[in-house]
């Protein structure tokens, strides 16, 4: 299961599954690019994985791109920065996604649906047709992995999340799309359905609830806790590595066994 040497790109690398993908890849040997909007914890991020990872190439192998996700120019920097760096695109985690609501959908304002389908689709969407073009030139039968952070919602919603739960229907439905019609360039598209993970985004959705992290974790989780992002990486390495290399069009729960129940 290794990505030893592989170009990959991640974005939301500074969230909680976002920073977990990226420090688990660095410390696998990958040639890394990425993103967050902050260019402070962007920075702190490249510097503790520079520092932490026992890289086995050249120096210089980790490279931030700050930058709003829901901007085209930022992904298309992102991309160019890949290729123009490393001269290739391996794979790509794009992790970047917000939770915003606490109301059904009659009282949810127009900006907050707005905001959430931009981040959460509209910048997966932009990043799979430039990450997508890069691997078409990659040269081999195997062009790259594509893995979409998707959730729980794109099968089951909770309650007062009418936008956040669009949003992951709607990723996955373009990892299936992008599977099944780029299977024979050697593309793999997957997506990753987290459940209740140990987040600073899902800690805020608890306490903007006004519940109980315990009964969270028992109502959401058949093993009782929350997942960690240690977890969610571990299915990222799987899904970017040649490990998986018959499985396209996927969507990996990993969930504590939560659509299971």
């Amino acid at each position: 299961m290794t990505i030893a040497g592989r170009v990959c790109v991640v974005t939301g690398a500074t969230g909680g599954m976002g920073a977990a993908i990226a420090r688990a890849f660095a410390a696998a040997g990958a040639r890394l690019v990425v993103n967050d909007r902050s260019p402070e914890l962007l920075d702190a991020l490249v510097a503790e994985l520079e520092q932490g990872a026992e890289l086995e190439h050249e120096a210089g192998s980790i490279v931030g791109v700050a930058g709003d996700i829901t901007d085209e120019s930022t992904v298309s920097s992102l991309i160019a920065t890949a290729v123009g760096r490393f001269g290739r695109l391996d794979a790509a985690v794009n992790a970047a996604a917000i939770e915003l609501e606490t109301v059904p959908l009659a009282e949810c304002p127009d900006d907050v649906f707005e905001r959430i389908m931009a981040v959460n689709v509209q910048s997966v969407f932009r990043c799979m047709k430039y990450q997508i073009r890069a691997m078409q030139a990659n040269d081999g039968d195997r062009r790259g992995s594509i893995v979409n952070i998707a959730s729980t919602n794109s099968f089951r919603p909770q309650a007062g999340q009418p936008a956040y739960t669009a949003s992951k229907h709607a990723v996955l439905g373009l990892t299936r799309s992008a599977a099944f019609d780029y299977a024979s360039s050697g593309i793999r598209v997957n997506a990753i359905c987290p459940g209740a993970i140990d987040t600073p985004m899902l800690r805020d959705a608890i306490e903007r609830r006004g519940r109980d992290p315990g009964e969270v974790a028992a109502r959401l989780s058949r093993f009782g806790r929350f997942g960690t992002p240690d977890e969610i990486a571990d299915a990222a390495m799987w899904l970017c590595s040649d490990a998986s290399s018959f499985t396209t069009g996927h969507a990996l729960a990993v969930d504590g066994g939560m659509l299971a129940s």
